[in-house]
């Protein structure tokens, strides 16, 4: 919607409109270029083009991975649909359009990666894997420094606080099956937190992330995770981020994880999940310095689909290169 038709690094355009040009990908990546539901800074509804376009190497829809030996735009086929029709000023509609297209995508086979924009679409995001997947068999994975569940933003039930208890409430997933990681800073209030308590939900705040090691938490996080549902979607809000390190977002709360880290995270959560889509949101390019938001945004969507393609080799039964094992096959054995 906003700026020049390029897709994500170069790979293949597809349409919506012709399930064709998609039918043989394993990943589709979708534009969600919606910040209406922002309650601070807006701005990331460039997210999506920046995202796309943020890169020092050519757009030529291929990236090799050093550490995993998979290139996973081309073993998965990887095609961008362009950006869904997301006006700010009519949410309703485009929460709507955005679930059809995720549900489509998700339907035909293929992974829904979805650009944002607010965490507002969420909510679609989620709800559209849960109606090919199953209702409730879906658990969510969530990196944020805020939890999203708030009843309601300035008396609306859409916004980029409220997505999480909408999903709960409707039933496209559990929330005792809900997992959150990296919360931090001085909301939600104790009636949200009382009411999250309610639904079983399991939040991870840093000060236990930094306590138990990040390991550790994703060691029980996916041990929920599994536990009787059938797939996971990852949420990822890059303000779970230090803003040292990703200043271009709404609502930068200091003492986050390390880009590193939350790179890492995503990566081995994609590696030994069922992952049945994902989003990355909240990159607001207006609040950027150097781009370097905009490259981690693009980062986390290389790590996802590389732990996805390294997992389908995997499972294939075919040889599989471990993180931490030597690049080069030569190299010398420490003493």
């Amino acid at each position: 919607m906003y700026g020049p038709d390029a897709t994500f690094v170069g790979v293949p355009a597809a349409d919506l409109d012709r399930p064709e040009s998609y039918a043989a990908a394993a990943a589709v990546i979708i534009g969600a270029p919606f910040d209406g539901g922002t309650t601070h800074r807006p701005g990331c509804r460039f997210g999506p083009q920046a995202i796309r376009l943020t890169d020092y190497l050519p757009h030529d829809g291929s990236r090799p991975h050093l550490a995993l030996d998979v290139d996973p735009l081309l073993e998965l086929g990887v095609v961008d649909v362009g950006d869904v029709m997301m006006l700010s000023g009519e949410t309703d509609q485009a929460l709507a359009r955005l679930e059809a297209a995720v549900a489509q995508v998700a339907t035909a086979g293929a992974i829904p990666v979805i650009l944002g924009g607010d965490h507002t679409i969420a909510l679609p995001d989620v709800t559209g894997v849960a109606r090919h997947v199953g209702w409730g068999r879906v658990s969510v994975i969530h990196f944020d420094a805020h939890a999203d569940t708030g009843d309601s933003h300035f008396g609306a039930l859409h916004g980029h606080g409220t997505p999480m208890r909408r999903l709960i409430e409707s039933g496209a997933c559990r929330g005792d099956r809900f997992l959150q990681v990296g919360l931090r800073g001085y909301w939600p209030e104790p009636e949200t937190l009382a009411w999250m308590d309610e639904q079983g939900m399991r939040s991870f705040e840093m000060t236990e992330v930094v306590a138990r090691g990040l390991d550790a938490v994703l060691d029980e996080a996916m041990a929920i995770a599994l536990d009787d549902c059938d797939a996971v979607f990852l949420s990822i809000d890059v303000d779970v981020v230090d803003p040292g390190m990703a200043p271009g977002t709404g609502t930068p709360e200091p003492g986050g994880l390390s880009s590193r880290q939350l790179l890492d995270a995503v990566r081995r959560l994609a590696m030994e999940l069922p992952v049945a889509g994902l989003d990355v949101v909240e990159v607001s390019p207006p609040y950027d310095h150097a781009e370097v938001t905009a490259f981690l945004g693009n980062r986390i969507v290389l790590e996802a689909l590389s732990g996805v393609a390294w997992r389908r080799r995997q499972l294939a039964g075919e040889a599989v290169r471990q993180p931490g094992d030597p690049l080069l096959r030569h190299r010398r054995p420490l003493p």
